[in-house]
Formats: structure tokens, sequence, C-alpha cells
């Protein structure tokens, strides 16, 4: 076990602070201190995208992370994309297009998602594809995922999906 250390960063728009080993992984700080579940562990290697999160709006992957990296940042995970009484885009175009089965996935998925779309709000379906290759789905066949994605689009752009 590491030293403990102060670990200062905002949480899903909101400062946070906590002490604890440094050398403890992001995913677990989320789920263990913070009660956050939507990032899961799905395969503990970074192959799976499950457990996904935005650290300064690029995609991370929290289970390859460490608590001291966290420090500073502006972290958000699938639960602060959204509220419930206004959900991101992507979080309502997933409902609307089926775009979930088990669910599990749908945490990282929408968290790729939402990362793309900040960058580019009108992608193409390959485009799509792309930002949503590493995150793995035993369920679909990905078209629902992808479907989603571009509706999410046009809903941040205005238009009709």
């Amino acid at each position: 076990m590491n030293e403990p250390m102060d670990i200062a960063f905002r949480l899903n728009g909101r400062p946070v602070e906590l002490t604890t080993d440094p050398g403890r992984r992001a995913i677990d700080v989320l789920r263990e201190d913070f009660g956050l579940t939507a990032a899961k562990e799905g395969c503990g290697s970074g192959e799976c995208g499950a457990c996904a999160v935005l650290v300064d709006g690029t995609a991370r992957l929290s289970c390859l992370m460490l608590a001291a990296q966290l420090h500073g940042r502006d972290l958000t995970t699938a639960e602060g994309l959204g509220r419930p009484d206004a959900p991101h885009p992507i979080q309502t175009a997933f409902a609307v297009h089926g775009a979930v089965q088990c669910g599990y996935c749908t945490p990282g998925m929408t968290i790729a998602a939402a990362e793309l779309l900040a960058r580019d709000p009108a992608p193409d379906r390959e485009a799509a594809r792309r930002a949503l290759s590493g995150n793995l789905c035993r369920c679909t066949g990905y078209v629902k995922i992808v479907d989603a994605v571009l509706a999410a689009g046009a809903a941040l752009r205005g238009e009709e999906s």
C-alpha cells in the first residue's frame, strides 16, 4: 500500500476530495467511495470499454487509471451525462432506438458516443462505428447502437432523427 494521498477533482460537475492510496484504480474509487455504479468492470484489462468515463472530455478506461491520475481533472461518468429529468441526447436516443439489451455495456457506449458527438456533431455511420470500436457488446449487432449515436447527433444539431 502506498502512502495515502489527498486527491481533488471535479466529478460529474461538482468538486470532490478524498484521501486514498494513489495506486487504487479509478473504477474502484468511483464505485466504492462515491457509489457510482455506471462504470462496470467487465475485463479489468482495458479490452471491453465497460468502465469508460470522460476525463477532461476524453474517454478513458477507469480500470486502467490510478486514483492519483484523477487529481485536478474533470471526470464525467454516465451518471453525469444527464439527469433523470433532462437526459443527455445520447441517453434518450439509446432508449428510443432500443440500443440496449442487457445494459452492461451501455454506460461505456454512451461515454464513447458523447465524446464523439462533442468532437463531431455530424458523424457518419463509419465514424460512429470507429468511435464505438473499443466497446464490446455481446447482445446486439451494434446496428441500433450506431442508429442511436446518429440520432443523438441529429438531436444535438436540432434536426429530426
